[in-house]
């Protein structure tokens, strides 16, 4: 409250302090993105059909240029061998297709030429922030120009049908619907480790073996989760290294499997069905709505107070203004302020460098103050 005015270091940027981006993101290049990155391009030389694809961020790659360049170039390697896709998303994975569709759409445009600027291609996929999805983000995608979309393959949506398949999104011509096998993604990235679980522990074999089990009765199953998953969310000692060294062998292992982009996908399998999804979807908590961010008062005042000087920081003609402006939309703020789980320790807890959501709401509308002053 007292920098109001006086400080416009928002983001945790000050070297003297105990936990800054330097740090954070130093840290998580060493245990994930590096070895990760090196891993995968000794299986995409290993294995001339194997692909895969990211969702990187604009505020990514502003942060990884800052702060380790040697983690943009261990993604361009994997790139430039031609079997990688990067995915279209907003610059800074922002909630503002919610709340301004202008702005939404300037995020994306935003984003693909950092991409088309560090990577030389253009993003042809979209997956919006967090997964965050119903009809009107599909209308929108398509109005721009993308031939298809990411989503969670959420059971209340699907009802009897199986995520494994293409969809078409309701009133759309030209682009088709990849939804998340949640199941298979959540046994590598939040299954893996737990020794409770009745799997444990997942070895390449078996989860190849779930995948075979998916043959005759779909078409795709689309893995898709945190990449710091390798290495981060699960440490080294985990064994995860391991099981992605002899992930796609044991896919191979099965006469019908091979892997492809999204964009490989939407070419190769026709829609199944057209699919109406008329409320909002993600990827969050069980309920894997829009709850994650924007349950409660606290982070409906301030996001809804965020966007409400939106035109005033783009006509104030201050590009450094509208930076700051634009980190603030970014979904991690809103998600350190939820409150469903905080008491049961949920992820929510995990990830917040805040000690309560209440805190995570005051210094974010400290920072909201002073930029207002600066406005």
């Amino acid at each position: 409250m007292f920098d109001i005015g006086r400080d416009r270091d928002y983001f945790g940027d000050s070297s003297d302090s105990d936990i800054n981006n330097a740090r954070v993101f130093e840290k998580v290049a060493r245990k994930s993105y590096l070895p990760t990155n090196a891993l995968l391009l000794e299986l995409l030389n290993e294995h001339p059909d194997f692909k895969v694809s990211f969702s990187i961020t604009g505020i990514f790659l502003d942060q990884a240029e800052e702060y380790s360049p040697e983690t943009i170039e261990s993604f361009k390697k994997l790139v430039d061998t031609g079997r990688v896709e990067i995915l279209a998303e907003t610059y800074h994975h922002s909630l503002a297709f919610l709340y301004s569709q202008k702005e939404f759409e300037e995020q994306i445009r935003l984003h693909a030429d950092k991409v088309k600027e560090h990577f030389g291609v253009t993003p042809e996929v979209f997956r919006n922030t967090e997964f965050i999805y119903n009809n009107d983000i599909a209308h929108a995608a398509e109005r721009m120009g993308y031939r298809g979309v990411l989503t969670e393959g959420a059971d209340h949506i699907l009802g009897d049908r199986s995520p494994n398949f293409m969809y078409r999104p309701q009133g759309t011509k030209n682009i088709s619907l990849l939804l998340k096998n949640y199941k298979l993604s959540d046994d590598i990235a939040f299954r893996f480790s737990q020794r409770e679980w009745s799997e444990y522990p997942l070895t390449a074999d078996k989860f190849g073996s779930w995948v075979n089990n998916v043959n005759g009765s779909g078409e795709i199953v689309n893995l898709f989760m945190d990449y710091e998953t390798f290495g981060e969310h699960q440490w080294e000692d985990t064994g995860i290294f391991e099981f992605l060294k002899a992930f796609p062998s044991a896919i191979y292992k099965h006469p019908d499997n091979n892997f492809v982009t999204p964009s490989e996908a939407i070419d190769r399998y026709l829609p199944r069905e057209e699919i109406d999804i008329p409320e909002y979807i993600s990827w969050a908590d069980v309920e894997r709505d829009l709850s994650a961010w924007l349950h409660n008062d606290m982070q409906q005042d301030a996001i809804k107070s965020l966007y409400e000087i939106e035109d005033d920081v783009k006509l104030s003609g201050d590009q450094e203004l509208l930076s700051d402006w634009r980190k603030l939309t970014t979904s991690d703020h809103f998600y350190y302020m939820c409150t469903k789980w905080w008491n049961d320790g949920d992820v929510h807890k995990y990830f917040s460098p805040y000690e309560s959501p209440y805190e995570a709401f005051i210094a974010f509308m400290n920072v909201l103050h002073d930029l207002k002053l600066r406005i």
